[in-house]
Parts: C-alpha cells; structure tokens; sequence
C-alpha cells in the first residue's frame, strides 16, 4: 500500500508514522526491514527495486520516502516541473507486494503538486496543516491531559503566545510544566515561571523599549532578564542585531518595494514583525542610527576589557541610547 503524509504539521505526521509502524508487526522486526530514501538523488527504478525486495524473517517491508513531492513544486514563475519518469509510479503503486508499505513523507504541498495528483488516486492520503487558534489550544489540552495533568485556560493562552505554533516546541515546554507542577493544575504563573520562551519574549521586549525611548521600561526590562542570570553579552548581542537590521530597513525604504519585498531582502521569517521595525527605524536618521551602532561596539569592547563591569557598562548604553534624540 502507497501512503502519502504531508504538510507543515511534522509532530502530528511522525506521530501518524509511528501509529502506522506499531501495525505491521515488532519493532525489531520491522526496522530489519526498513529502507530510508532521501528523494534529492533517487530514480524510479531504485524504488521499485527496493520495493520489490521480500521482508527477512519478518511480516512486512517498510519503504519510507523523504522530500520525493518536493521535487515537484513549482519553481520559477510559478511553473510545474514535469513528473518524467515518476509518472509511471501511478500504475506501479496498485501492484505492490502485500508485503511492502511504501510511506511518502513531505512538508507543505500545494495542492496541484503533479506527482500529488497522479498518486492521489492509488494511495491513501492525509494532510497535516498547523493547528491554530483554537485547534491548537484544544491539542495542548488533551496532550497535558493525555499525560494526566490539567492546565488553567490562561495557562494555554500565555503558552501559545510565548512557544508559538510548533508542537516539538510545545511538548517539550508542556513536559517540563508538568514536572514543574508535578499534580496540580498548572497555571499562568507557572507558564511564566518555567518556559523558556518567556525569557525569550522579554529579550524582543527591551530590545523594542531601547529604541522606542521607554526608558523606565527598558531599565525594568534589562535588570528582570539579568536576574534571571541572563548573559549581559547575549543581551548585547540581540540589541546589535536590531540596529543591524533597523540600519538595513533604513536603506530599504530609499527603495520602491513592497513590505514583503523587504522582508525578504532582509532574510526574515513571515512571523516577524515587520512593520514595527519599520516604524522603528522610520524615526531614527540613518547618523543617528550609525552613532547608536557605534556605542553598541564601544560597549562591547568596553565589557571584554573589564574597563565596566556589565551591568553597569549596559545601564550606561541604555541610558544613552534610549535617552538620547532619535534625530
């Protein structure tokens, strides 16, 4: 049988392996024979003829395929690539041995993906999209609940907004709240308390007070992280990163494109938030931008040095950039 799993969902899809995997036959067994194939080099006939093969000593042979739809995106101008030989894997699939299960494995596929609509027909299909909003609270719910804990509405909604959408990421913070918890519900606190994104979110936090001017939140902000033994390099580091990135934007704006355009000249992932670092750099001239630049290293040199000690080398930089005129 040919199956065809794919989408941006990886955690729901190797799930959805492994429940297929726990069907045909032990472990043991079945890992003897199991054939991994990344798609970038493969011919038709390699497939076939690995499909072809009799199980050892075992029930079942499992064929497994990375990246083999891929290949078959559209690339320039929105254009298909020919399927070539691979479009006689339609007529092969049907005649499989019993014995083989052949498991297509894809990120995200558009849905007039060729070799998708050839396959469709003779193989079983299933898609694994992101969950969002309410799907995605729902799944956190039964996951804390399937471990046999119980976690708070808020305690959800707080842990979607710092871990996102990823549900690697997700599992991993929920396995540690509840090891945290340990047997009462887990609330917003302990969100707060334990996952490692909030620090991560509060990183973005003072790096946008500091160059908005929010002087006493940006101070708040830089000692609460430091607190929590935060390195005072790293902080320095994700505030050079942002004027890198405002002096970039600042060169880009001279330019007719569009706000996706710029996105992409500046290597950013579709989530950032673009147009609050436009805003940001909107205000600042491109001198002023390079003098705040130039602190930034003259601070650093400073700290390496020891002519200041961090914190207080970081309590000058913030007091003099986020205190100064931006023009």
């Amino acid at each position: 049988m040919l199956y065809i799993l794919f989408g941006a969902n990886d955690f729901s899809l190797r799930g959805r392996l492994e429940e297929l995997k726990r069907g045909w036959g032990d472990e043991e067994s079945l890992a003897i024979n199991t054939t991994l194939f990344e798609a970038r080099q493969l011919t038709l006939p390699q497939l076939i003829n690995a499909c072809d093969a009799v199980p050892f000593l075992g029930e079942n042979r499992l064929v497994i395929v990375e990246g083999l739809l891929s290949r078959f995106e559209p690339k320039a101008a929105g254009r298909y690539p020919e399927i070539g030989e691979w479009g006689a894997l339609g007529d092969y699939a049907p005649k499989l041995p019993p014995t083989t299960q052949l498991i297509f494995i894809d990120g995200k596929i558009t849905k007039n993906n060729p070799l998708l609509r050839r396959l469709a027909p003779v193989s079983k299909v299933q898609e694994f999209p992101l969950l969002k909003s309410a799907k995605l609270q729902q799944w956190i719910h039964s996951q804390v609940t399937n471990c046999g804990g119980s976690i708070s509405p808020r305690a959800v909604k707080l842990l979607t907004e710092l871990a996102g959408e990823n549900l690697w990421t997700l599992a991993n913070e929920i396995e540690k709240l509840q090891l945290y918890a340990k047997e009462r519900c887990i609330e917003e606190e302990d969100v707060q308390q334990v996952t490692s994104y909030a620090r991560e979110a509060n990183i973005f936090a003072m790096v946008d007070a500091v160059v908005e001017r929010r002087v006493p939140t940006a101070m708040q902000l830089l000692h609460q992280l430091l607190a929590e033994g935060m390195a005072p390099p790293y902080l320095l580091f994700m505030l050079t990163r942002q004027l890198r990135l405002m002096v970039q934007a600042k060169e880009l704006s001279e330019q007719r494109l569009s706000v996706t355009e710029k996105q992409e000249r500046l290597g950013l992932s579709p989530t950032y938030p673009i147009d609050r670092l436009l805003r940001q750099c909107a205000s600042y001239s491109m001198p002023r931008l390079v003098e705040v630049y130039r602190k930034l290293l003259e601070t650093d040199l400073a700290i390496k040095t020891g002519k200041w000690k961090d914190e207080l080398a970081l309590d000058l930089l913030l007091a003099e950039v986020s205190g100064q005129p931006t023009a």
